[in-house]
């Protein structure tokens, strides 16, 4: 398997909390066998908010899922904290990834037990790696969590039907706090959600970030979102990261024509500007790779794009 991507994605540094070397991760088996994600390589630091943004199956869904184990991974390696964690590990350092990092998810109703009460829900994790713990002391950091992300003790008796979506996210967000996590991965935490609350959510989890000194992977697949809140953007095409920069570098000095095309399609506050604009389409088959293969580049510090030696020259071009 080629790698795509090295360790220069990011600066290496002792603050990298998080780091994902060459990933690939694939579903079925024989003629039948897909390769959603190609060798993938990017680096997190601490305190960080880090951003993948693609459209719908490019992956990077399955990216996190990996991170936290819930999908097996075929190839290359996931370092959170210096140790490796996929693959087979052990039960200590298992449950050192369950405190460690945590995932929000994309439907806040589905990802909640429709059967269970409000304090079993945010609970639950505890009481599968904190068995030391009392009912009495579970139920004081279950309230905690709920006032932590703007909910009422009161609403540990409830069950999940009885909130709004954006109430229903608040609580998925206290299950992965409750946790006292290092590393947070939000995989489209605001898509469900009606465009009234989700400022709400996003200011929620911002603030959280700088109380608690979180490290945040940010999923979605739109860009006006990920200027407001993250760092640095990493955009995945199909299972392969072909441009990462800085966020304000990435939005004015795009590179990549799948990137431009992304933030074409991201709309435009004032109406005139908004009618006027054209939108790009991206095809793949303006890349000729035949002969010319493709490589990892940082064009200038700390944007990274892929392409072959034909497509870099006119990037360097273009940055001039």
């Amino acid at each position: 398997m080629a790698e795509i991507g090295t360790s220069e994605v990011a600066t290496k540094g002792d603050d990298v909390i998080l780091s994902v070397n060459n990933l690939w991760v694939s579903f079925g088996t024989g003629r039948k066998k897909f390769d959603a994600v190609k060798g993938v390589s990017f680096d997190i630091h601490q305190k960080e908010t880090f951003g993948l943004v693609g459209e719908s199956g490019s992956g990077k869904t399955t990216i996190g899922r990996a991170i936290i184990r819930v999908n097996t991974t075929a190839a290359g390696e996931v370092i959170f904290k210096n140790r490796r964690i996929n693959g087979r590990i052990s039960r200590a350092l298992d449950k050192d990834v369950i405190h460690g990092i945590q995932m929000i998810f994309q439907d806040p109703m589905a990802s909640l037990n429709e059967r269970a009460k409000v304090n079993y829900i945010v609970g639950e994790g505890l009481q599968n790696v904190e068995k030391s713990l009392s009912r009495k002391q579970r139920e004081e950091r279950v309230e905690q969590a709920l006032r932590d992300v703007g909910l009422l003790p009161e609403f540990s008796s409830r069950f999940p039907h009885e909130f709004s979506g954006g109430q229903r996210q608040r609580i998925g967000l206290a299950r992965a706090l409750i946790m006292n996590p290092s590393v947070i991965i939000a995989d489209e935490p605001i898509s469900a959600l009606d465009v009234s609350i989700r400022a709400q959510v996003l200011n929620l989890l911002a603030k959280l970030q700088r109380t608690r000194n979180l490290t945040l992977l940010f999923i979605s697949h739109d860009l006006s979102v990920m200027r407001f809140i993250c760092d640095r953007i990493a955009v995945i095409h199909k299972g392969i990261i072909v441009e990462m920069a800085e966020t304000e570098t990435l939005f004015k000095h795009a590179l990549h024509p799948y990137t431009k095309s992304l933030l074409s399609a991201v709309p435009l506050p004032n109406p005139v500007k908004e009618k006027k604009k054209v939108l790009l389409s991206y095809d793949p088959s303006c890349h000729d790779y035949s002969t010319d293969l493709p490589k990892w580049t940082e064009i200038e510090g700390g944007h990274f794009v892929y392409g072959n030696e034909k497509e870099l020259e006119g990037y360097r071009a273009a940055l001039k």
